[in-house]
């Protein structure tokens, strides 16, 4: 393994560059709809549909620059090292906040929105770090510090972002000017990309390399050589029948969960006479930091005693219910009370903290039982996801849209039905996936 496993592990600083890269990530979450639909209103897309469908399109375009350079930037990691790749992603995350929150048209903020998820091929290659580093026993615990680092982020991002968002109105003083009025979402963006900075010098002086130069494979070819064998890659690893079931499952799980991403606000913001709660960047964001406080007591504290406990696919399959009943659920949550939504929102988080790190843990065993590369694999799989979050987003946006306005059988909560349909498939799915000595717990 490149890292010495004993005094000197790289899990805390680990723990910290992804905590603080997700900071920068779960800001934009309370005020991105809110964002794009004033571009859109601005724009003359007064329509409620049509309005509301640029923000899974946005959405989206992260995604879709994810799906094509993660795969790319997995097996860079493979060939010349987990460091630079990481260092790239938190470089790129810096540049592109600030030009978010500066973007005064649509077609700038899908630009800078591109250019952000084209960079950022983090997750996959911090996986493939703890597979460097990490013994098979070690594998759920760390993947699980991982996902907290993840929750933690998703407790303490959104409630900043809503607290920065639009100051001149909502801190006033010296943010009471037109500048602020004129960009009145990038005091977060801003605060995004020092976060994204300081962890990019953490990264640089702190965090070893994982990977020996005896396990790279050097390989100097043109770059569309290179990009064809990336896509190869996303085909040859399904190859691998237990690869390709988790991959397909976490595919499927993504996919549903990933509508939410595009209607949960949608529906939140939207006005309580029209079926909505009326809830204003603040309050979303206190509804992620709750998302985010589940996610950090699950994957930060709990996991490890779990999977002692339990079996990891046990723990799969019930986080996928869960997560499927939550976002179900979701439509339905009353005006009044409209705390409910926390219990929709409870059974959500708590399915998606059971579920990525056991699915993760479980595709690495798979994947070293097979003698693939890991990085390749862990890319892949993150291409795949993100295939799912472009997809997701856009279908949820796209039936949104067509149903806002609905009655009867068809009415915006179409698409949190439509994701519910797709976590059963998800379910059923998972139920194929065989057990080994590794997946084991108690029980």
């Amino acid at each position: 393994m490149g890292v010495n496993q004993s005094k000197n592990s790289p899990m805390g600083i680990l723990f910290l560059v992804v905590l603080i890269d997700m900071l920068g990530f779960t800001i934009v979450i309370p005020f991105l709809t809110y964002f794009i639909q004033d571009l859109a209103s601005a724009e003359g897309i007064v329509d409620i549909g049509r309005r509301d469908l640029w923000v899974g399109i946005v959405i989206s375009c992260y995604s879709l620059a994810q799906f094509i350079f993660t795969p790319i930037l997995g097996s860079l990691s493979d060939n010349y090292g987990r460091r630079p790749i990481i260092i790239f992603g938190l470089i790129s995350n810096s540049i592109f906040f600030i030009v978010f929150g500066l973007s005064q048209s649509l077609s700038m903020a899908l630009l800078a929105r591109f250019l952000a998820g084209a960079g950022n091929g983090n997750i996959a290659v911090a996986r493939a770090y703890i597979g460097d580093i990490s013994e098979p026993s070690e594998i759920s615990r760390r993947m699980g510090m991982i996902g907290a680092a993840f929750g933690l982020g998703f407790m303490i991002g959104p409630f900043i972002g809503g607290l920065l968002s639009d100051p001149a109105t909502s801190i006033g003083g010296i943010f009471d000017t037109s500048f602020w009025l004129k960009y009145p979402y990038l005091l977060p963006c801003i605060f995004s990309s020092i976060l994204s900075l300081i962890s990019l010098f953490m990264a640089i002086i702190w965090l070893p390399e994982s990977l020996s130069n005896e396990s790279r494979d050097i390989q100097l070819e043109s770059p569309l050589k290179e990009i064809r064998n990336i896509f190869d890659n996303l085909i040859s690893v399904l190859k691998f029948p237990q690869i390709s079931t988790l991959i397909l499952a976490n595919f499927l799980f993504m996919f549903g969960f990933s509508m939410m991403h595009g209607t949960f606000i949608l529906f939140t913001a939207m006005e309580i006479e029209n079926g909505g709660l009326g809830f204003s960047e603040m309050q979303n964001g206190w509804i992620f930091a709750f998302i985010g406080v589940i996610g950090v007591i699950i994957q930060g504290g709990l996991i490890g005693k779990l999977t002692d406990r339990y079996s990891m696919k046990n723990l799969m399959l019930f986080g996928t219910l869960l997560c499927g009943l939550g976002i179900t659920s979701l439509p339905y949550v009353p005006s009044s009370p409209s705390w409910f939504v926390f219990l929709s929102s409870a059974a959500l988080a708590t399915g998606n903290a059971l579920f990525s790190p056991t699915q993760s843990s479980l595709l690495t065993f798979a994947t070293n039982d097979s003698g693939y590369e890991l990085g390749a694999v862990m890319g892949a799989q993150e291409g795949y996801s993100a295939l799912a979050r472009i997809i997701g987003p856009l279908l949820a946006a796209y039936i949104w849209s067509e149903t806002v306005e609905g009655i009867g059988l068809w009415t915006y909560h179409t698409c949190f039905r439509v994701a519910g349909l797709i976590f059963i498939v998800a379910l059923i799915l998972q139920i194929k996936i065989k057990n080994n000595s590794q997946m084991n717990g108690d029980i």
